[in-house]
């Protein structure tokens, strides 16, 4: 049942209002109405967040809070909705906290007791996710890799064997080498989805192989701007389905002269395969 009555905001009240990742239309008439209704605005960039309520003729008054000043000007906000305010919380594109500003001051706004009420709206994590084509019954959101190349394989390294979709935000400037270590990390047959400008006029969704990805990515430039979502397929053990005429031939003459473990390292590395169940498969069947 859906209540179609327009509501203005509630006194002493913190609404967390998402707004549109690209395309403006996509913003609610319910976050309209609570953008125009309360007393405050807090924005991750004033000016940002400017041209679209001067879009949607919204003349309520903002007030910067972002990465940098969230924690030291939580406590005057929350100050300001116990003297009866209301404010509306909203990030640069999106939902605010997902990789966005705003935890720091929703957690202190629970601990004192002031009244959080959430809107739902655009979200370029489940927005890619439902588009990409991978399992989606369970993901983990990483948000944005590491800017620098050991960080980035460290954290690759966390999800490697993670069976589900991971997802990562991930900019123009660092999506190539990103995707590099992607490559060396997780294998070129790992099956990745680049989703880009989402809901914009170039929306693109890509769905390759790692190895055949990076080689996509590298060679047009125009696929390396904008905003990107990375989607990484779970993890999967080796089959015996895998375990081709091939790869048994040359795991059972390596074998033959090198122990299984480094016969099982080496026939991975060849067929990129999983060392791991190439080993086990030879204790089964070799030994």
């Amino acid at each position: 049942m859906t209540d179609n009555i327009l509501h203005p905001a509630e006194v002493s009240t913190l609404y967390i209002v998402p707004t549109p990742i690209g395309n403006l239309g996509d913003i609610t008439q319910r976050s309209i109405d609570i953008l125009s209704s309360v007393d405050v605005i807090a924005a991750e960039d004033t000016r940002h967040t400017g041209k679209l309520l001067s879009h949607l003729g919204v003349q309520t008054k903002t007030f910067a809070l972002h990465d940098h000043n969230e924690q030291q000007k939580a406590a005057y906000l929350i100050e300001r909705l116990q003297n009866g305010e209301s404010i509306a919380l909203v990030s640069d594109a999106g939902t605010p906290l997902i990789s966005d500003p705003g935890y720091h001051l929703v957690t202190q706004c629970r601990d004192a007791g002031v009244k959080v009420v959430p809107l739902p709206g655009a979200c370029a994590v489940i927005t890619a996710l439902c588009a990409s084509g991978l399992p989606s019954d369970r993901f983990s959101f990483e948000g944005f890799l590491p800017a620098k190349s050991k960080g980035r394989k460290d954290k690759l390294k966390d999800v490697e064997q993670m069976p589900h979709t991971t997802i990562f935000y991930e900019s123009p400037h660092r999506i190539t080498d990103s995707l590099k270590d992607m490559l060396e990390v997780l294998g070129p047959d790992r099956e990745v989805v680049m989703a880009r400008e989402l809901t914009k006029t170039f929306e693109t969704f890509k769905k390759l192989p790692l190895g055949e990805l990076v080689e996509w990515v590298t060679a047009d430039s125009n696929q390396q701007r904008g905003e990107m979502v990375l989607l990484v397929h779970g993890y999967r053990e080796t089959t015996t389905e895998e375990m081709s005429p091939e790869v048994i031939r040359t795991l059972t003459a390596i074998a033959k002269e090198l122990p299984l473990k480094k016969a099982a390292a080496i026939t991975a590395e060849l067929f990129s395969l999983k060392k791991n169940a190439l080993y086990k498969w030879g204790l089964e069947n070799l030994e």
